[in-house]
């Protein structure tokens, strides 16, 4: 006798015939909670076809029975908000907006996506963005305007202090600054007659520093998770990257001109096994680079 095709379904069928009041949401790694009603709160939106018009079994679901949207999890936070409230308040200098701009239009947002073009437009009629300067390191009595020319130069006058920041043809204006770059690892190391050891194993790089610089330097390799909304001109110790080279930074920092200063390391051994003397080195390190 045929045995009955299993459900991919991780409820029992009978109960995947109608959604849940509260639905949980896997975007992109996010868990999100909300009501039903709020997923469905615009018609004609992504959203509103996956969870009104289709049924339960139909969607993607994850290992613990969430549903599974392969989206910027981060962002989502704005469109769901944007669903609850038909508006959205962005954080100060917010530098997401392009990319925010296409998860809206990915979720078939058209207000969404037609007030982040304002937005957009009004940012670049300031100036050309690629070259970030930090108002507060300026003095908060001079009221400060910004002219951008063709020939490479960035002309910022006030009262009594017209200056003009001038680059090389062909290059960029880029800030100085510190970037700190820290890991934990560990290595075994074997009897004394061995010769051979195991490699270093390095957890985690992070990197403290100011915002502006590290995402410069690092872009796409770094994981934001912890301190998402933070403005480009503060600092922050909770970034991490999503590869384990130590080399591979080491490049990308000397790529974008910075030089090592000054390093340090503590480190600690422990004994695995009495009869073996195998023994783990684990250190903390931490390399300062610097650019003028």
């Amino acid at each position: 006798m045929a045995m009955p095709e299993k459900s991919s379904c991780v409820k029992p069928t009978e109960e995947c015939s109608s959604f849940p009041e509260i639905i949980e949401l896997n975007v992109g790694g996010q868990v999100y909670i909300t009501r039903y009603p709020t997923l469905i709160s615009i018609p004609g939106s992504r959203l509103w076809e996956m969870f009104s018009v289709k049924n339960p079994c139909s969607l993607i679901q994850d290992n613990k029975g969430r549903f599974f949207i392969d989206r910027d999890g981060f962002l989502f936070r704005y469109v769901l908000d944007y669903m609850r409230d038909m508006q959205v308040v962005l954080p100060d200098h917010f530098p997401e907006c392009g990319r925010l701009h296409r998860e809206a239009e990915y979720f078939k947002l058209p207000e969404l996506a037609k007030m982040l073009a304002l937005k957009m437009n009004k940012l670049n009629s300031i100036g050309n963005d690629s070259c970030q300067i930090d108002l507060d390191e300026l003095s908060p009595s001079i009221d400060t305007t910004f002219n951008f020319s063709s020939t490479n130069s960035i002309h910022i006058s006030g009262p009594d202090n017209p200056v003009v920041l001038t680059a090389a043809p062909g290059s960029e204006l880029k800030k100085a600054g510190f970037i700190t770059i820290g890991y934990r690892g560990s290595y075994t190391l074997g009897r004394d007659s061995q010769t051979d050891a195991k490699f270093r194993r390095v957890a985690r790089i992070m990197v403290c520093g100011k915002i502006s610089l590290a995402k410069e330097v690092f872009g796409d390799t770094l994981n934001e998770s912890r301190d998402p909304d933070r403005p480009p001109e503060r600092y922050t110790s909770r970034y991490y990257l999503k590869f384990t080279f130590l080399e591979q930074a080491f490049d990308k920092l000397a790529d974008a001109g910075f030089h090592m200063v000054a390093c340090n390391s503590t480190g600690t051994c422990t004994v695995t096994h009495d009869q073996t003397d195998d023994r783990i080195w684990t250190s903390y390190t931490e390399y300062v680079f610097y650019r003028e």
